[in-house]
């Protein structure tokens, strides 16, 4: 859904939040000077700012959307995007993901050594919180980690969509099936592949239709489908059930047939693709403050929780003041702050071992078959020198 200082070609982490998506370019050949490496855009670092904070968001009101309308209204309202915002621009910044060696690596340490790391610590964090027993395991994720899994996979599955000849309607498919049927919950299959489609849409999708969404006229309009979008959702708030809008359900466990189910998972798609442009048309430009926290977000995804569960196993909710149209605007300010805080330099310097780390030491030069690569084809032409 990583952090560089403004102007750094430096990728953010995988996030939630999208980033590891670009690497450095290639080395000059001998005789050639390094090729400046192309600065990056502010318009996807303010967009994953904003977005973060719309998880975090998303997840302070939670506790409170059940006895305040507005907040449940909000609540399905985040929930309906937020995620398929981070997605989509995820796959974007991965169109040129490969199997080379950096981008590899960088996908194991940015984002498979992140998870296995802050599922161990989630899981004891709860026992801790919580007691009973402790169980830890990676392939159930715990809660917010599913995207963490989801993201590693999917980038794993990207040279496959690179080369598949209509992308996007087969992950549709895909995802459409994978509802008809309880896959169980390894791996949270059913948001891997639920919202499969919305990664394969960030890769197919072209700079040019990003240039659209920045036109003058696209953010009035914008403005307006996002005041709908909340319209709708406290319309909706009362009369649809919550767990449409977080992608793990099978259509049976939902109430619903296959055809039912596959037309409304075909209507969320199309109110969160919606959505993400039109959040993506109000989203500011240029460079700002807070754009270069928005190269870092996956901090503040990785870390908010272990607030909102502390915040969880001390009964802070149970205020009756935070039950309160007030007491909700209070919220989502403080959410904001935290949001902002847990993506600053300072957090940054302090958990890039857990959440960015180097670990060179685990790595080697790439190892390659006998008989490829340039010493393989030399023995080779010397082998049939000789024959001859």
């Amino acid at each position: 859904m990583a952090p560089p200082a403004p102007g750094t070609a430096r990728p953010a982490p995988g996030t939630p939040p999208s980033s590891a998506a670009g690497s450095a370019a290639g080395a000059a050949s001998p005789g050639q000077g390094a090729r400046p490496r192309k600065p990056r855009d502010p318009f996807f670092d303010n967009a994953k700012y904003f977005a973060i904070l719309l998880v975090v968001a998303g997840h302070v009101i939670a506790n409170i959307r059940s006895d305040v309308p507005i907040a449940k209204a909000l609540y399905l309202f985040i929930y309906m995007f937020h995620m398929p915002l981070f997605i989509v621009i995820t796959g974007y910044l991965s169109r040129n993901w490969t199997f080379s060696t950096g981008k590899a690596r960088k996908l194991i340490t940015h984002v498979g050594v992140p998870y296995v790391v802050f599922e161990v610590a989630y899981e004891l964090y709860a026992w801790l919180g919580k007691g009973g027993e402790l169980t830890i395991s990676l392939l159930k994720p715990y809660w917010l980690m599913w995207f963490m899994c989801a993201l590693f996979l999917w980038r794993l599955s990207t040279p496959v969509w690179q080369q598949i000849r209509w992308p996007l309607g087969i992950a549709l498919l895909f995802a459409l099936l994978s509802y008809m049927s309880d896959l169980g919950g390894t791996f949270n299959i059913h948001r891997v592949l639920g919202l499969l489609p919305l990664y394969v849409l960030g890769l197919t999708l072209k700079p040019e239709h990003f240039e659209l969404l920045k036109k003058p006229i696209a953010r009035p309009i914008g403005a307006a489908v996002l005041a709908g979008g909340l319209a709708m959702a406290y319309f909706a708030k009362d009369r649809m059930t919550e767990n449409w809008v977080f992608w793990k359900t099978p259509y049976e466990d939902l109430g619903v047939n296959n055809v039912t189910g596959t037309v409304m998972t075909l209507a969320m798609f199309s109110c969160a693709t919606v959505l993400v442009a039109a959040f993506l048309a109000v989203v500011p430009r240029g460079r700002h403050w807070f754009s270069a926290l928005g190269a870092t977000t996956l901090y503040t995804y990785l870390l908010h929780g272990f607030i909102i569960r502390l915040l969880d196993y001390l009964d802070w909710w149970e205020f009756a003041w935070m039950h309160t149209v007030p007491g909700t605007i209070i919220l989502l300010g403080a959410s904001a702050v935290l949001g902002t805080v847990l993506c600053s330099p300072p957090v940054v310097r302090c958990m890039s071992w857990a959440i960015e780390p180097k670990m060179t030491w685990a790595f080697t030069s790439l190892r390659r078959p006998a008989g490829r690569g340039p010493a393989g084809k030399g023995a080779k032409r010397a082998a049939g020198g000789q024959a001859r």
